[in-house]
């Protein structure tokens, strides 16, 4: 008598392995009533020089809050050093954070601020700690100073040294660049290449390109609450230049030239309107490098080439679109 057949197991999917970054947000999104700050949002950074880039308003402070365990989001899950930052001091101790608003009594002499820091961190020496921190920023010759006198780049560097003093893992800093002079700037780029190097995790938000290309490796493009790209910041930047472009061009001839700028591979459209010559292109460098000789080679004079959609807001908003 044969045995009856028993069932095969169906088989269990395998699960996703966990988050292995030091800094991960999964599906994030923070809204006050009914406006959305950021909105469904996820990345996973490690060590190294990451830039937090995006317009005014485009959700950058609210991230550096929600990882420093300052807001709760509202949907969605934060980590860092794989545990949740909402209400948990152990994560706080490994965090240091540079906010973007002013966040220093004008009374308080600079050191004595790093040491109200190292205090609060419950360090062995703080007079010991918050000396090194202000050594580290080149802040040693206005430490007795009260903050009240600081220039605005000397404000950024005291905050800068009380978000150091415990030595955290873990950097965020809101637009800490603010106010400096381009020495300092150069200081402080050098400063937290080395800690990077070091092994720590630094987040830091800008709005400005410039200052992103120079520090970081890997980019977080953020408009309008979204996540508009990320990676390697030379990719992000190719994206950026290689996007459609719409120039305004006035010339003595601009039927000739329109007829001329068709022929051109960087280019796929014209439109004359109202004596006015618009040209989409497909490639920014392309066209820019041909344009002079293309009309010289028409018999047309130039008078103006300028692009209308080169603002940064235009930048993010095509990046968004290409999700």
């Amino acid at each position: 008598m044969s045995q009856a057949a028993q069932p095969i197991p169906a088989l269990q999917p395998t699960p996703a392995p966990p988050p292995t970054g030091t800094l991960v947000l999964e599906h994030v999104s923070r809204w006050y009533g009914n406006v959305v700050a950021v909105n469904d949002v996820t990345f996973e950074i490690g060590p190294g020089v990451t830039g937090l880039l995006g317009p005014n308003g485009a959700g950058k402070t609210t991230i550096l809050h929600m990882l420093a365990g300052l807001l709760r989001p509202s949907a969605g899950t934060v980590l860092v050093a794989g545990q949740s930052a909402w209400r948990n001091p152990a994560v706080y101790r490994s965090i240091g954070l540079v906010p973007e608003r002013e966040a220093v009594h004008d009374f308080l002499t600079g050191r004595a601020f790093v040491e109200m820091c190292a205090r609060l961190q419950r360090l062995p020496e703080p007079r010991a700690a918050a000396a090194r921190a202000i050594a580290t920023v080149e802040l040693e010759s206005a430490a007795d100073r009260p903050v009240g006198t600081y220039s605005k780049g000397m404000r950024q560097r005291v905050k800068i040294a009380g978000a150091l003093v415990h030595e955290p893992p873990i950097l965020l800093l809101d637009e800490p660049f603010n106010g400096m002079d381009p020495r300092q700037r150069l200081h402080m780029i050098a400063l937290l290449r080395s800690m990077a190097a070091a092994g720590r995790a630094i987040l830091f938000s800008s709005h400005i390109l410039e200052e992103v290309e120079r520090l970081a490796d890997q980019v977080l493009v953020i408009h309008a609450g979204r996540l508009a790209a990320a990676g390697n910041f030379r990719e992000i930047r190719r994206l950026m230049t290689d996007r459609p472009h719409t120039f305004v061009v006035r010339s003595s001839d601009d039927r000739r030239l329109a007829a001329a700028f068709m022929a051109q591979p960087a280019v796929f459209g014209t439109q004359l309107d109202d004596g006015r010559l618009t040209v989409q292109v497909a490639e920014f460098g392309g066209f820019t490098r041909a344009v002079a000789t293309v009309a010289r080679d028409a018999g047309v004079s130039l008078f103006e080439v300028a692009p209308t959609d080169d603002s940064l807001e235009s930048v993010f908003a095509y990046l968004v679109s290409r999700r």
